[in-house]
């Protein structure tokens, strides 16, 4: 084999990370953590009858890896037999194509799949099983960059130091660990601009990444796990990311890194320290990756001409194995092929590799964080001693820090979504849809006669349908559109459910009630409803509060379904029927189908208005010259009789209005119940 090529091409300007990174005395006793994985194995069983979960598991997962899907009753093997390790101050890189597993064996060390889901073997850290402390020192970054589009690289980092740094550390500081991590990563240049997506322009998919990177830098983890950084970005791009880490992971010693890398270069091939090959599920090699060529090599696989180290790994992974000297065409040996490197590691490298495992026993580190974790207890205990009210001081202590904790997480909670969802909520499209309604409802209505009952009974009904269908159709895609990161966050541990649920709630409030207002103040004085200033407070009120309710039906479907063109049909279908219900279009409604009417939001809301603008109907009776005997308005014509059936005998508007708040209140739980059965 030729020698590679340098490691930085000729000329090429480098984005050389900041040398003087040092984090805070808090952060920096970074406990080293030594991976040992032993027979890692994960399957999955296909049974539709009973496991539709574990059909939509497979899927996701297979989705993740590039692989396909089994038979009905079969088991699909992602993982077999896997083994590995992992030192402080190394870097693994797993290598494989498409559907190798490469994925599900990053999440399997990460501790994101359960013993009781399919996972077999043995994954130990620094000699223990995988436990809270040392999944707190595990950073995780996924294949895909979830991040708000709308927030600035400075913004995001700062509300992520702000909601994963421990309390005893003040905002001041917090602000510079960031601070940090950005001069560290090199994003100084681009810390100002806008993250971006799809649509909107922003930083660089290589920019992009190190700010998925540094999302999980800002804790200092012991153990950073990486599912494709480098997928998406050219070879330049991939090698300045790769150049960044392997500088985190020399200036930081202690730090154990793995990475799944689907097709690196030459030059990012030579900054692993080890790597591991997958096939299918099946180990193809593990072992320093300098001497990964020479193995092979002994087997008999040797490449027809110069090539880099990695591509030839994925071909053999695939089963392709070019030979100049051979007359065998080579689709004719791509199962071979696998099964002799199969069978290879499994007789030679595989017993060398759990040898070595064995007898490597980090006593050092052995049990560090477990230790620490008791002293922390035996300082609390000692401290609340010596107040002489032990019991009730710490358990008062734990309290007022909870409740501090959970102020502080709903605060910058809302910060953050004030900042990112006023892009979404004032966009100049909804506005002028909003306004463009406002205006043509007016315009259809202007100046109508007050005893022009039936053109008023519509617009009131056209109010109530419009606001019980804008709000619930954009609030049902809240929850699903930000599931990924909600996931994300919960998992890496920034913040409970119910800061996050409240704070999304009580930051929607302004931003939601604006649009309405500026509706029914332009409406209202346009058409010809009571020209007087407390029945348009009644009714300004009124829609506001049942806009909430909308919004909170909306908020309950999208966390009950998780999907937003889902969520978004069924959302159409339940306003259909409430507004077939509500009372405007069919009055005689069967027996069978009458009690809809009390579960409709509009109905109630509808109701309310009408009551606001005509009382119980009397006074628009007597207006009208219609005879009323006991409340029954009794007249031939038919104007007297649109009355009777619309405006008399109806339900006590206290009684509607109780009804909104039930529902104002039950929606919200049930939305927040449904989120809570989101696995993270």
């Amino acid at each position: 084999m030729p020698t590679p090529p340098p490691t930085a091409p000729f000329g090429a300007p480098q984005e050389t990370p900041n040398a003087r990174f040092s984090p805070p005395p808090l952060l920096s006793s970074s406990y080293p953590i030594t991976l040992k994985f032993e027979d890692v194995g994960y399957r999955v069983k296909v049974d539709r009858k009973k496991g539709g979960i574990n059909i939509k598991r497979m899927v996701s997962l297979m989705s993740v890896d590039g692989g396909t899907t089994a038979a009905a009753g079969q088991e699909k093997i992602i993982l077999n037999g896997v083994t590995g390790m992992v030192s402080p101050g190394e870097i693994l890189a797993v290598l494989g194509p498409s559907g190798s597993g490469k994925s599900t064996l990053l999440n399997a060390l990460a501790g994101r799949l359960g013993q009781g889901q399919g996972l077999t073997g043995t994954i130990l850290a620094n000699g223990c099983k995988l436990s809270k402390p040392v999944l707190r020192r595990t950073g995780f970054v996924t294949q895909d960059d979830v991040l708000y589009p709308h927030l600035t690289v400075r913004e995001t980092l700062i509300f992520c130091s702000l909601l994963l740094l421990p309390r005893t550390l003040s905002k001041a500081e917090k602000i510079s660990v960031c601070d940090s991590v950005i001069a560290e990563l090199g994003l100084v240049k681009c810390e100002n601009t806008i993250i971006g997506n799809a649509y909107i322009r922003g930083v660089s998919g290589g920019e992009r990444k190190r700010v998925s990177i540094g999302h999980e830098m800002l804790m200092n983890p012991s153990l950073l796990i990486l599912d494709e950084p480098t997928s998406g970005l050219d070879s330049t791009a991939a090698h300045r990311l790769m150049t960044t880490l392997t500088t985190v992971v020399a200036q930081q010693k202690g730090k154990t890194v793995v990475a799944s890398i689907h097709q690196p270069s030459s030059r990012v091939f030579q900054m692993f320290d080890k790597i591991l090959v997958l096939s299918e599920g099946q180990c193809l090699y593990f072992g320093k990756g300098s001497e990964a060529m020479s193995y092979f090599e002994t087997l008999g696989f040797k490449p027809s001409f110069p090539m880099n180290p990695a591509d030839f790994l994925l071909d053999l992974a695939n089963g392709v194995w070019h030979q100049a000297d051979s007359s065998v065409s080579e689709r004719e040996r791509p199962n071979n092929i696998k099964q002799t490197l199969v069978h290879s590691y499994n007789t030679i490298l595989a017993p060398k590799v759990k040898e070595a495992i064995l007898n490597n026993t980090d006593t050092s580190t052995k049990h560090t964080l477990h230790q620490q974790q008791q002293q922390q207890q035996q300082t609390l205990e000692i401290t609340s001693h010596r107040d002489g009210r032990s019991y009730n001081k710490f358990k008062n202590m734990n309290i007022t820090i909870s409740l501090s904790n959970w102020f502080n997480q709903f605060s910058v909670l809302l910060q953050r979504s004030l900042k990112e969802r006023k892009h979404e909520s004032f966009n100049p499209l909804r506005v002028f849809q909003v306004v463009a309604a406002a205006l043509l409802a007016g315009l259809m209505w202007w100046h109508s006669d007050y005893g022009d009952v039936q053109d008023h009974l519509g617009l009131l009904f056209f109010i109530s349908i419009f606001w019980g269908v804008f709000p619930s159709f954009n609030s049902v895609f809240a929850f699903p559109q930000d599931r990924a990161l909600f996931v994300k966050e919960r998992a890496s541990g920034m913040y409970t459910l119910s800061p996050y649920f409240t704070a999304r709630i009580v930051g929607d409030l302004p931003m939601e009630l604006l649009l309405p207002f500026i509706f029914l103040t332009i409406t209202y004085w346009m058409s010809g409803l009571r020209p007087d200033l407390w029945s348009f407070l009644l009714t300004l009120l009124v829609v506001l509060f049942y806009v909430l309710v909308s919004q909170g039906l909306g908020l309950f479907l999208g966390a009950a379904i998780m999907d937003a063109k889902q969520a978004s049909t069924v959302a159409a279908v339940v306003m259909l029927g409430f507004v077939l219900i509500g009372g405007y279009y069919v009055h005689k409604v069967p027996s069978c189908m009458g009690w809809l009417k009390y579960v409709s939001m509009t109905f109630y809301c509808y109701r309310i208005l009408i009551y606001i603008q005509y009382g119980d109907g009397k006074r628009i009776a007597d207006f009208l010259g219609c005879a009323n005997h006991g409340g029954i308005i009794i007249s031939d014509r038919g104007h007297c009789k649109f009355v009777e059936q619309d405006l008399v005998g109806q339900i006590s508007p206290w009684v509607c209005f109780g009804a909104l708040v039930f529902m104002f209140v039950g929606y919200r739980m049930l939305a927040y119940l449904a989120l809570r059965k989101i696995k993270t």
